[in-house]
């Protein structure tokens, strides 16, 4: 077990950090007396917190329906964006 100070969390957290990424245990010490143990968190509790992203294709579908343009229809929707750019 590693151990740091109130001083250390204070000003070199980067360091304890790096600790915990690599799994040490650390003990946290003030004027030399132990006042907490920080551990890191366990891997499975990680994999559990994952974000929950929503479904793109069924928001698409809500916006655009079913509607598939063909490359014709892209090509003649650029031209039509494009045109009053060159002046």
């Amino acid at each position: 077990m590693k151990t740091a100070t109130v001083r250390d969390l204070r000003n070199n957290f980067s360091k304890i950090e790096g600790w915990l990424a690599e799994g040490e245990t650390i003990q946290i010490q003030k004027r030399g007396q132990p006042v907490a143990v920080l551990s890191p968190k366990k891997k499975s509790a990680i994999a559990k917190t994952s974000i929950k992203h929503p479904n793109y294709r069924e928001r698409l579908r809500k916006i655009w329906g079913n509607k598939c343009f063909t490359l014709q229809e892209i090509r003649e929707m650029r031209e039509y964006e494009l045109e009053g750019e060159d002046g």
